[in-house]
């Protein structure tokens, strides 16, 4: 079971009246300059679907979604644990062009989800999608965007620096990314698990995009669980940054290229998700009737922690938390919204 720790020492580096005014500041940045430097445009976005249509992300199989009925509607719905099936769909409703895309402010509920310093209940992401030609499913066009999004991530911090001077007690980010496959990081360190690898790898390389979640390495494990329908495991990555308040390796964003018809029938198969091929949404990636896509989902609140030198998720967002994580707060100070 995960546990919330403060490191000790630990003593923010804004008030809890300032915190307010750079979330604010932060938020509206990040999202103006990744939809510029990617060729966003924001959109509207669901708190829920439809459960039969198979637009919710099932993330790693096993996570229950909040459902509830709509009596008025005779239909049974699902609150999203993230948007990276209806992105799509979206996409081909809208008519995108290849090199179009859009992002929307995503806010979802995980249930299931294990309580610490970096994982809530309540889920605030941008989740992004962008229509690629067949040209693009590959890995430098997949590096580039990986480049662009961190380059979007340092002009943010650099004016939230310029704004709270007191932001810059903190490491400034670096603009080189580490490309590293998990295979790379299970190869290097057999014996340790995977959550250790990527500590040891991004604390030598603090800007580092791991690549290739979801499939089985050599072991027979995969790294970290991916759903079968929505990424490529051989084209997708996570965006990890060294964390210098929690000493530790710190994912931003999950992302990747998604998978085309003959990648989503592969991987429903190793999934032992056949059963979706009958749901509308597989149906019409199966037929190739939606765009190829790139996209992902970026953190707001774990970007705010990390831009912010927060300790905890829940400095920087209102949620509920156990009993045990709020002792260990209040013990060493820690103000949860």
């Amino acid at each position: 079971m995960l546990r919330t720790v403060i490191p000790q020492g630990y003593a923010p580096c804004l008030n809890l009246y300032d915190t307010q005014k750079a979330i604010g500041l932060l938020k509206r940045l990040f999202e103006d300059t990744l939809g510029g430097a990617l060729h966003l445009r924001r959109v509207s976005a669901p708190l829920f679907v439809e459960a039969s249509t198979g637009l919710n992300d099932d993330l790693n199989g096993v996570e229950r979604a909040v459902s509830f009925d709509i009596p008025f509607a005779g239909r049974e719905a699902q609150v999203v644990h993230s948007l990276a099936k209806w992105k799509r769909m979206a996409l081909y409703r809208y008519q995108f062009s290849v090199g179009e895309g859009l992002y929307t402010d995503m806010n979802a509920i995980r249930r299931d989800e294990e309580l610490d310093n970096l994982h809530s209940v309540y889920v605030d992401q941008w989740d992004w999608e962008k229509v690629i030609a067949p040209r693009d499913r590959n890995v430098d066009y997949l590096k580039d965007t990986v480049r662009a999004i961190v380059r979007a991530m340092g002009e943010t911090q650099a004016t939230l620096r310029a704004v709270f001077p007191q932001l810059t007690a903190l490491p400034q980010l670096e603009s080189e990314v580490s490309f590293v496959t998990t295979q790379e990081l299970e190869d290097r360190w057999p014996a340790l698990s995977p959550k250790e690898r990527e500590d040891a790898w991004v604390k030598e390389y603090p800007v580092t995009f791991l690549m290739g979640i979801g499939g089985a390495l050599k072991s027979g494990a995969p790294h970290d669980g991916r759903a079968p329908d929505y990424d490529d495991w051989t084209l997708n990555g996570d965006i990890l940054l060294w964390n210098p308040v929690l000493e530790r390796a710190f994912e931003v964003s999950s992302m990747g290229i998604r998978v085309d018809p003959a990648a989503l029938d592969r991987q429903l198969t190793i999934a032992g998700c056949d059963e979706r091929r009958a749901l509308p949404f597989h149906r019409m990636l199966l037929e190739g009737k939606l765009p190829l896509t790139i996209g992902g989902g970026i953190g707001q609140s774990r970007l705010c922690m990390l831009l912010l030198g927060k300790a905890h998720i829940g400095e920087v967002q209102a949620s509920v938390w156990d009993p045990e994580t709020i002792q260990v707060c209040q013990d060493a100070g820690v103000v949860l919204l």
